[in-house]
């Protein structure tokens, strides 16, 4: 906003004006106050942007919490964007802290976040290594066609249960050899924990050596240390080295 008693030379000293010196003042402290207002807004729209990019790109179904925009802005700006897009729209609420993109199916509606997004973002958030439970494993792996009546984890560390509408997740603790193996790996072992080892049969080796990519068999040999000692010769001929036991 111009002032008009501003002309060149008032301020031909190279000082500015102090706020008290007529209405020079006044343009000068509004000018100030309406500039940093201006930044600020500026911030925030372009904070908005890249959390809503980040969302983008992650795709559907996924779970977020503020600790994933981090790296964008101090915990206390993440905290007021998050409020803004749930204000928008833009974010749902799934429990505290935790949060995704609204998705809506023609036919059914309103879609939930799934047990297992919600339970990737926890262990993001607090730092902890996951694994699917063994009964959850066999039936992932078609093992077995038993599906768990809960919605449990296995974790390197004990962590309390979360709540999420109707569902209530929870995290066992396992021992760390347990939990030192790769996804794919755990994965396998566990399916086969919950088979039992007198079960086991060459259809179901065959079965799993066929579901495994070659990088997973490749891993899954580098993770047979962690293994019970029984299981090495199934985990052999899964990761393509010799013929069933």
């Amino acid at each position: 906003m111009p002032c008009e008693n501003y002309t060149p030379s008032s301020t031909s000293s190279g000082i500015m004006p102090s706020a008290g010196n007529c209405r020079l003042g006044i343009c000068y402290k509004y000018g100030v106050a309406f500039i940093t207002e201006l930044t600020h807004i500026i911030r925030v729209v372009r904070l908005n942007d890249k959390i809503l990019k980040r969302l983008k790109r992650a795709g559907t179904n996924r779970v977020f919490t503020r600790s994933d925009f981090l790296d964008l802005g101090s915990t206390h700006a993440i905290g007021m964007a998050i409020q803004r897009l749930l204000r928008a729209g833009k974010l749902r609420r799934v429990a505290r802290g935790l949060y995704d993109v609204p998705r809506t199916h023609p036919l059914l509606g309103e879609l939930s976040a799934s047990s297992d997004a919600i339970a990737a973002a926890i262990a993001r958030r607090d730092g902890i290594r996951l694994q699917t439970t063994e009964a959850a494993a066999a039936n992932l792996l078609n093992l077995s066609e038993q599906v768990p009546g809960r919605i449990v984890y296995d974790a390197d560390r004990r962590r309390r249960s979360v709540k999420v509408g109707q569902r209530t997740i929870e995290f066992r603790e396992r021992s760390r050899r347990k939990m030192a193996a790769g996804r794919a790996s755990g994965l396998v072992m566990a399916g086969l924990r919950a088979v039992g080892r007198q079960h086991v049969t060459p259809e179901r080796l065959a079965h799993l050596r066929k579901l495994l990519k070659p990088a997973d068999r490749r891993r899954l040999l580098q993770d047979l240390r962690y293994a019970p000692a029984w299981m090495h010769a199934h985990l052999r001929f899964i990761a393509g080295e010799k013929k069933p036991a």
